[in-house]
């Protein structure tokens, strides 16, 4: 996402001030840090490669589950879902995908798509051959080095996502998925304390495991604890007025009388 996406408007809710503790510190430096490396791996995708570049809109399909594989996707903005089908016809969502992040790895192994990648907003994909990939591996072992470390990534954070539906409770696993979702905004360098979820409560609650009655009810605790705080005229727009005291929260270390 080089060309990044704008935020759409939220009502804004000055956060608390406080001075930032030492541990924050190392925080803001490690998202710092982080976005870096995904500047550096897009520059240096462009320069090698020459991806093809196109803009693809909410709700369009860069490939869906079952197609032929023979290219993989980068997004350099915008936002993604990935959706895969059950045998008895549920759709799942079964990953989120923003800048930097890579579509298509797991069609390596069987030669097609084992999903569908849709767009949740305005984004800017690039495409490269995957022989073509392999061919410029072989000749910028820092390529090379870029494309095994995304599947690495891309590993650990599906690896991450499971541990959260098996052994959080719901409470958890919502405020997880919003400090996840915030955090990955500022890794990229977009505004984190006030956003718009891309994601109906329904989607939220099929990529958690739990239902949209469920989801509903964790978010109005949340808000009620002060945790989050709602646009009054769109509650998927999310005000995060404390981000230490939702990463505590998400930690076990909430200090206040809970949420009931």
């Amino acid at each position: 996402m080089q060309a990044l996406t704008s935020q759409p408007a939220a009502p804004h809710i000055a956060p608390r001030a406080s001075a930032r503790p030492v541990a924050e510190e190392g925080l803001y430096e490690a998202r710092a840090d982080e976005g870096q490396r995904i500047a550096d791996t897009l520059k240096l995708i462009a320069a090698v490669l020459t991806p093809k570049r196109r803009i693809v809109h909410a709700g369009e399909v860069i490939y869906r589950a079952g197609e032929r594989f023979s290219h993989l996707h980068i997004l350099n903005s915008g936002f993604f879902k990935l959706i895969s089908m059950s045998s008895d016809g549920r759709e799942q969502v079964v990953g989120l995908r923003f800048r930097g992040d890579w579509l298509g790895f797991s069609a390596i192994a069987q030669g097609s798509y084992g999903c569908d990648a849709i767009a949740l907003d305005t984004a800017e994909v690039w495409t490269v051959r995957y022989d073509a990939l392999m061919q410029a591996c072989a000749a910028h072992p820092a390529l090379m080095a870029v494309v095994h470390e995304a599947m690495s990534r891309e590993m650990m954070r599906d690896r991450d996502s499971l541990m959260a539906i098996c052994t959080l409770p719901a409470d958890a696993r919502v405020a997880t998925f919003l400090h996840y979702w915030a955090d990955a905004l500022a890794v990229r360098g977009l505004r984190a304390d006030q956003f718009s979820l891309r994601l109906t409560r329904a989607e939220i609650g099929n990529y958690l495991g739990l239902t949209l009655e469920t989801v509903s009810r964790v978010l109005s605790r949340l808000a009620r604890a002060e945790l989050i705080a709602f646009n009054e005229k769109s509650r998927r727009d999310i005000c995060i007025p404390d981000f230490p005291a939702l990463a505590a929260y998400v930690e076990g270390r909430d200090v206040r009388a809970g949420l009931h």
